[in-house]
């Protein structure tokens, strides 16, 4: 058995979850199917009210940090779910990390996690960190919230992160990218049903969701960050990021696109059984440390 296969039959070993509340205790179930490494400290953190959790790895530079919101369809997933990926993500860049637990919808429909994600950057800024030295970061959703974060600042004419990196970034909510449809059988977690009972969570009735802060597809990228893009072969999302790489390239933004076949949605959540999740953060550490220079 492979190790992607392994991964196939954790997510599939239980009945796909109805509801909210069992889809989110589902998602932190499998996202801590191993535990965060020994040599971790993390610590609670209130961002303004928001809470969040530092770590930080042996050899980590204090000075600089990676800004991390988790998937989970703006719906569900939690740093439990994420703290794995985000701490190793943390290790390979040499950075301290922010996990941020922002509000989720239906209970908290849009804009709350940009209001959130906005804090929590404001936070950083006022802890003396410099712009330049926090990469920001997020997968699924969250690759959308790290969007839609720098797409403010761009537009309040203030200063960026580092970079971005984004894995199997959700960036079209408007449903409109064929891989929905021709990577649908083989995609075990995203499907097209789903995501549109995830918009409609999320989105408020009547509001476009072709609005950029919503589908950053669509968003003007002139001036971002450095962004790195990656995603599986074998995920409905492929042409959400994709299309993100070309956008960027249109835009003259620096853009790296990594396509790792066989890979699912937010495989490197489960590095610690899957070698090319180990690869996919090494390849994002670098990444993380070099961009800019």
């Amino acid at each position: 058995m492979t190790e992607i296969t392994a991964i196939r039959d954790l997510l599939s070993s239980k009945p796909r979850p109805v509801g909210w509340g069992e889809r989110r205790a589902r998602l932190d179930e499998v996202g801590t199917h191993w535990p965060v490494a020994e040599d971790i400290q993390c610590t609670d953190i209130q961002c303004d009210g928001i809470p969040g959790e530092w770590s930080t790895a042996p050899g980590s530079d204090a000075d600089k940090v990676l800004l991390y919101f988790h998937g989970g369809g703006y719906c569900s997933g939690s740093i439990r779910s994420h703290r794995r990926l985000v701490t190793e993500a943390g290790r390979a860049a040499r950075m301290r990390t922010l996990a941020i637990d922002y509000r989720r919808a239906p209970e908290h429909p849009f804009p709350a996690q940009h209001e959130d994600a906005l804090a929590a950057w404001r936070f950083l800024r006022r802890q003396g960190i410099a712009a330049e030295d926090i990469a920001v970061g997020g997968d699924s959703a969250g690759g959308n919230l790290t969007l839609a974060l720098i797409g403010r600042l761009h537009a309040a004419g203030e200063p960026l992160p580092r970079c971005a990196w984004l894995i199997s970034p959700w960036t079209d909510l408007t449903m409109s990218g064929a891989t929905l449809a021709s990577k649908d059988a083989i995609d075990p977690i995203i499907h097209k049903a789903y995501l549109e009972e995830l918009a409609g969570a999320y989105v408020p009735a009547g509001q476009d969701r072709g609005d950029p802060l919503i589908s950053p597809l669509f968003a003007d990228l002139h001036g971002f960050p450095p962004l790195l893009i990656q995603v599986g072969s074998a995920e409905a999302l492929l042409s959400d990021a994709t299309r993100l790489a070309e956008a960027a390239g249109i835009a003259d933004v620096p853009v790296r696109l990594e396509i790792w076949p066989h890979m699912i949605h937010a495989w490197p959540v489960w590095n610690a059984g899957l070698e090319d999740g180990r690869r996919a953060l090494c390849a994002a550490g670098a990444f993380m440390r070099n961009a800019g220079s």
